[in-house]
Order: C-alpha cells, then sequence, then structure tokens
C-alpha cells in the first residue's frame, strides 16, 4: 500500500469512527498513529509522543483556551443573557420582527463574551424563546432567529474555533481576532435584515412587540453598561495592542468574575461548577489539538497535501473555482459533521492548497481570510439539515416546534450566509481590511 492510499484509507477510518460516536480527539489520535508508525516506523512515533506534546502544550499561545472557556462560564452562569436580551428589546423590539432582531443582537453581544456557538443558542433561548412564544409568533422564525444567531459565537471574537485554527495552521491570533469582527458585525446585520424582510412578505409571522420610552431604553441600557465595559476592554485591548489575546482574556476572566458575584447570581458554588467545566472543556480541546495535530503530522508524511498541489496546478482550474469547491464541501459536511470536526479533518490538506495557489493575495493575509471563510461556511453547518446542531438545541426548549418548522425558519439565514461569503470571497478587503488598518 503506498503513502497516498494509506492516508485515504486512515481518513476513511477516521469519518467511521467519529460516525459511530468514538470522540474526535480519540479517533485522530488513533488513526494518526497508526498511519504515522505505518510510514514512519514505531520508534519514531514513540519519540513523537514523548516530546510533542510538552512542547505543544506549553505553547503560551495555548493558554488562552482555558481563560477564554472560564470567561464564558461565568458569562453563562451570570444571568447577564436575560440583560442583554432585555436591553435588545427595549430598543428594537416594538418594529415587526423586533423581538427575532433583539434576539440576534442579544446573541451577537454574548457571543462576544461567550465564544461558544451552542452555549450561546442554549442560553439566549431560554430567553426569549418564551417572550416570542407569547406574542404569538411562528414557531419557525422564532426557531430559525435564535439558531442562527446562536452561531454569531462561533465568529465574533473569542471563539474556541477561532482560536484552535490559528494554532494549528500557526496563525497569529490577534490578527484572527481582528480579521473577524468585520465579517461577524456583517452577519448580525445580514440576520437582522433577513427578518426585516421575511416579516414584510410575512406579517403575521412577526407581531410588533411592546411600546417602550426613552427613558426606559436609557434605563435598560444603563443596565448593562458593565457588560458592554468588558467587550470594549477585552476586544478593543487585543484590537489596540494594549494586551495580548491572553492578556485580554485574563482581565475578562476578572471582569467577568465580579459582575457575576456583584450583579449576577453567581456564588461560590458555582464558581466551583464553572473551574471544573473549565478544566474538563479545556482538557477536551487540548485532547483534541494533540490528535489532530499528530492526524496532521501523518497526512503531510503520506505527501498527500502536495499531490493536491499538484493536481491543483495541472487541473487548469483558477484557484477561486477550486475555493468555492472547497467550501462546498464543508456545507456538505456540515449535514454529518460538528464544526470542529470539519476544522479538524480540512486543514492537514485545504491549508497546505489554499497556501500554494495565488489569489493575489500576499501570502501573510491568506492564510487568515481563508480561516475566515471556513470558520463562515462551518458556523453554515451548525444550522443545515439533518444535523443541524443549533436547530436541535432551540427545538429542545419546545416540544411544540416541529423539526421540519425549524429547519423551514433557517431558510432566510442561510440565504444571508450565502451572499456573505459571496462578498467576502469577492471583496477581501472586507476580511483583511481592519488587520491592515490596526496591525
Amino acid at each position: 500500500m503506498s503513502n497516498i492510499e494509506l492516508a485515504f484509507l486512515m481518513m476513511a477510518v477516521l469519518l467511521v469512527l467519529m460516525s459511530i460516536r468514538i470522540p474526535i480527539a480519540l479517533s485522530m489520535l488513533v488513526c494518526g498513529a497508526v498511519g504515522y508508525s505505518m510510514i514512519g516506523g514505531f520508534p519514531a512515533l514513540l519519540e513523537y509522543l514523548g516530546t510533542t506534546p510538552v512542547s505543544k502544550f506549553s505553547s503560551y499561545d495555548l493558554s488562552v483556551v482555558p481563560l477564554f472557556l472560564l470567561m464564558g462560564e461565568l458569562a453563562t452562569r451570570s444571568g447577564i443573557t436575560a440583560e442583554l436580551f432585555r436591553t435588545c428589546n427595549t430598543w428594537i423590539g416594538r418594529q415587526r420582527g423586533g423581538i427575532a432582531m433583539a434576539a440576534i443582537a442579544g446573541c451577537a453581544a454574548f457571543g462576544a463574551i461567550c465564544g461558544s456557538s451552542l452555549a450561546t443558542a442554549s442560553t439566549m433561548g431560554k430567553v426569549a424563546l418564551p417572550e416570542m412564544k407569547r406574542l404569538n409568533y411562528s414557531g419557525s422564525l422564532a426557531a430559525g432567529a435564535l439558531a442562527a444567531g446562536g452561531t454569531l459565537g462561533i465568529l465574533i471574537p473569542p471563539s474556541m474555533v477561532l482560536i484552535i485554527f490559528a494554532v494549528l495552521t500557526e496563525q497569529n491570533i490577534s490578527k484572527m481576532f481582528i480579521a473577524a469582527f468585520i465579517p461577524g458585525f456583517l452577519a448580525a446585520g445580514g440576520y437582522i435584515l433577513a427578518i426585516a424582510i421575511y416579516v414584510r412578505l410575512y406579517p403575521e409571522s412577526g407581531p410588533r412587540g411592546e411600546k417602550t420610552t426613552f427613558a426606559q431604553k436609557i434605563k435598560s441600557t444603563k443596565d448593562v453598561w458593565h457588560i458592554t465595559g468588558i467587550f470594549l476592554i477585552v476586544l478593543g485591548g487585543i484590537y489596540l495592542g494594549i494586551f495580548t489575546p491572553t492578556e485580554a482574556a485574563s482581565v475578562g476572566v476578572i471582569l467577568t468574575a465580579i459582575l457575576a458575584f456583584t450583579h449576577g447570581k453567581m456564588r461560590l458554588d458555582g464558581l466551583l461548577v464553572c473551574l471544573m467545566k473549565t478544566a474538563v472543556s479545556s482538557a477536551m480541546i487540548f485532547f483534541i489539538v494533540l490528535g489532530a495535530d499528530l492526524f496532521s503530522v501523518f497526512i503531510a508524511l503520506s505527501r498527500l497535501p502536495d499531490l493536491g498541489v499538484e493536481l491543483i496546478q495541472n487541473s487548469g482550474l483558477s484557484p477561486y473555482t477550486i475555493l468555492v469547491v472547497m467550501l462546498l464541501t464543508y456545507l456538505v459536511m456540515g449535514c454529518f459533521l460538528d464544526s470542529l470536526a470539519m476544522i479538524l479533518l480540512t486543514i492537514p490538506i485545504y491549508f497546505p492548497m489554499i497556501m500554494a495557489m495565488d489569489f493575489g493575495i500576499p501570502q501573510a493575509d491568506l492564510g487568515i481570510w481563508f480561516g475566515i471563510l471556513a470558520l463562515i461556511v462551518v458556523e453554515v453547518g451548525l444550522i443545515t439539515p439533518p444535523v443541524g446542531m443549533n436547530v436541535f438545541i432551540i427545538k429542545s426548549f419546545d416540544d411544540s416546534l416541529k423539526l421540519k418548522e425549524c429547519f423551514k425558519g433557517v431558510i432566510p439565514f442561510l440565504i444571508s450566509d450565502f451572499v456573505r461569503v459571496a462578498l467576502l470571497i469577492l471583496f477581501p478587503g472586507i476580511t483583511l481590511g481592519l488587520v491592515h488598518l490596526i496591525g
């Protein structure tokens, strides 16, 4: 068996292991170890395992992971989601479809602190879904808005998937955060626009909310000044070069903990739960990073990426055509795999191929641009059938919602996503402009 055939075999085995619910970290570690030992020999594998995990996990860049995870846990348990939604609802809830728009805005704000799509969808769904049901919103619009809004947690910094992509591809985390800022808020704006168009076509689906006075709007804004302050300090510090991502995460943890104890529902037992969940999640992510790294080394040794580059160069297809094909494969995989699995499975092959193509973009920017595009398309996988993890989370809060109705509700947001991806492909400056301006 040739090395290329071995690579394809191990990728097939990896997909089978993941399909039978073997943890992705263990699946990648096993497949990577078997492939590595068959190409480089078992002693070489032992040498790798004896040195690489220590150097990988002692990386300063990876220290940002448990800090942002802890920040997200503290934010989730502090009850600030309700305040964010209430403020957004006070300002725009009176509009037709305004409650759904407020949920999108609340998801964007919470995602900027939490960094997890599943947590964003879950916490905002608990708060906003009962309110939309009370005002007789259609189930499809309510579920679609909350499921799509939850995806903002994976794109708006800080994002765990974004950090893992940066670490595995050796990209600058700060620049990745900066590059994700405009696409992230473009996503929120596109979702709000999709709701506005939808309720214009189907007015009964999104009734107007309760009218509020200007004084109530001001008061609600004052109620979330501390949340806004954390957002500005953490991300503003990164964008302005005051903090490294790790330093910003440390500051964010302290500020969020203070907020959780003084304005939220946090107690000492809640803090212990947050620390325990952070430790478990961090261990899981670090294990995933180890498995992904070993699998990536095996794929590189098999020379499969080199074959891919050679085929691309001889295909006569334009780089943009190949990029679109890659992104379409993410949509297909999104029907069966979760977001992290897609990124980890494709990085060893796609990334070297992208870096070998000429898009008229400097090499230093190319990896960042592709990373944001890949992340956005992976984000779409969170709301596409038949998996659509965010859709299932929202449905779990209301048994009266039908799955078909929920997936129907995400269609306007999928259209918005496709338009946004097309814009980012055609105009890379949308992604890279802020990086150049600040960097």
